[in-house]
Formats: structure tokens, sequence, C-alpha cells
């Protein structure tokens, strides 16, 4: 058994992102609470991570969204044992480039890891992200050794981009999980 551990980013997911209608649809998975949505630290954030990680009762997967992604690869690349132990597989979306982004609080999560994650991982960018350039997705895929999915003009994949509950999503991380 699996335990999914959901990862919002930066200002939380709202009442009608895809995470969060996961979540109403299958009481196990557990929303990773930050302490400070609005104004994230890195060091905070990878350490929430870290403790819900070692705490779940069975191996976990990773479902992260924008800046959720960027704390998956923080938190990997500080804590490399525990995420090859304990992490199945990730389903990273639409992830937020730190480097990129001088008007959002993000700088903390500067540089962004570019190694090779230990667990299985896809990572699903849009052509018309106005939070990374489908490029640089490319790049941080292949740095991570994600397999990538092209979702097109997507936006930022959240509830902007009228996906509901994505189903594409929910196939993309059964596949993770077979």
């Amino acid at each position: 058994m699996t335990q999914v551990l959901v990862l919002p980013g930066y200002e939380n997911s709202g009442p009608d992102h895809w995470q969060t209608l996961w979540e109403r649809e299958n009481p196990a998975y557990r929303r990773v609470e930050q302490r400070d949505w609005s104004f994230p630290r890195a060091e905070e954030w990878t350490a929430t991570l870290h403790e819900a990680v070692t705490a779940a009762p069975e191996r976990v997967a990773l479902v992260a969204h924008s800046l959720g992604c960027i704390t998956v690869a923080r938190w990997a690349a500080e804590h490399p044992d525990a995420a090859r132990e304990l992490v199945q597989a990730a389903l990273l979306v639409a992830p937020a480039d730190v480097e990129r982004l001088p008007e959002l609080p993000l700088g903390s999560f500067a540089p962004i890891p570019r190694r090779a994650l230990p667990f299985r991982t896809t990572v699903v960018g849009s052509r018309n992200d106005p939070y990374m350039t489908f490029e640089r997705t490319v790049e941080f895929a292949e740095a991570w050794g994600a397999d990538l999915v092209d979702l097109g003009e997507a936006g930022h994949i959240n509830a902007d981009s009228g996906l509901g509950s994505w189903p594409e999503g929910r196939r993309l991380l059964a596949e993770l999980l077979s």
C-alpha cells in the first residue's frame, strides 16, 4: 500500500484545484500542510515534507504542484537515503521556476537541484505556463531523470486551467504506482 502525500505550491491549492478535488474524493490522500503558504521558506517546507514522509506508515507517492515540485527536488537532494527508501514515486506538475520569478517570494528555493531523483518520477508541463517555460520544464525533467508529459497549452495546470478533477493526472499517478 502506498500513502499519497499532496504538496501544493505557493499560496496553497484552492477549493477548485485538482489536488483539492483528489483529496476530497480520496480521504486517504494527505496534504502536507505548510506553516506559511504566502511567504515560503525552503528550509521549513523541506523539513515539513521530511516529517510527513518519515511519519507515513508505508512508502509514499508524492503528488506535487508548482513550488511543491521544487520542494520535492530539494528534499530528495538533502535526504537521498530517505528519498530512495521511503518514496515509491512522484508526480511533479507544473514546476515553478524559482530561479526566474523575482516578483514572488520564492528565492530561498533557488537554485533548483539538478540531480536525478531516486524514485520513479513523471513531470507534467504546459507550453504556456507563466511560471516555467516549457524548455526549462524539459531541462528539469531530464536532470531529474523523469518522464515528461506535454499537456499542451494548459496554463499553470491549476484550477484556472479548467481541468476539474483531472482524470489524466489520476491515470499518470496510477501508471507510476503500477
